[in-house]
């Protein structure tokens, strides 16, 4: 997939991975129709640092779900 276009189709593809990645249990705090392209660039990051990771502690998953959290509209 190319993720280089700030697209909803992009943003939602990333959200959905991030999920799966992290296995998030509040999947509804984390609906893709609640982030913009505006913050597509910090959302790319966040994608491609969690990706990245073969495990995220605790902690770290807190960090991601709270950043995560300020970028939603």
């Amino acid at each position: 997939m190319d993720l280089s276009n700030p697209t909803a189709e992009n943003v939602s593809y990333m959200i959905e991975k991030i999920k799966e990645k992290l296995r998030m249990v509040n999947v509804d705090a984390m609906k893709a129709e609640n982030f913009s392209t505006s913050q597509y660039e910090d959302l790319h990051y966040m994608y491609e640092m969690v990706m990245k990771r073969e495990t995220i502690t605790p902690n770290e998953m807190q960090a991601i779900a709270a950043e995560l959290g300020s970028m939603r509209n």
